[in-house]
């Protein structure tokens, strides 16, 4: 099974919330014809162990629930803002003041945006 036969975004929610990240937020790309992928999430880690500790709960919970792998993953070297790349989804998982740096969310305002609820 591939990234592209199932929906993956639930498990991708559900592996951030297992580490605790925070500020999830769905960027739906697909009815933007100038964009590489279809949609982001976006969520932070309060540290950089913390934005690792998220990024490893995503590739492990899709690996384990799935059997799905992502195609890339880049950021490790300071963990400030790693991608997780599954083809027609890209999980970034960033620290605050790097996520406001490069607001993905603004630059791609013209884009469906659904801000998914902490759990606590």
């Amino acid at each position: 099974m591939t990234a592209n036969t199932t929906d993956i975004l639930p498990m991708i929610i559900e592996g951030i919330r297992d580490r605790k990240g925070r500020n999830i937020t769905v960027v739906d790309l697909s009815a933007i014809e100038s964009a590489a992928v279809s949609r982001f999430v976006i969520c932070e880690g309060t540290s950089t162990q913390h934005v690792a500790a998220v990024a490893d709960s995503v590739r492990e919970y899709l690996l384990d629930n799935a059997k799905v792998k992502p195609y890339n993953y880049d950021g490790y070297g300071n963990s400030q803002w790693i991608v997780v790349d599954y083809g027609d989804t890209m999980v970034h998982v960033f620290l605050p003041e790097t996520r406001s740096l490069y607001d993905l969310e603004g630059l791609w305002s013209d884009a469906t945006i659904t801000n998914i609820p902490d759990l606590d």
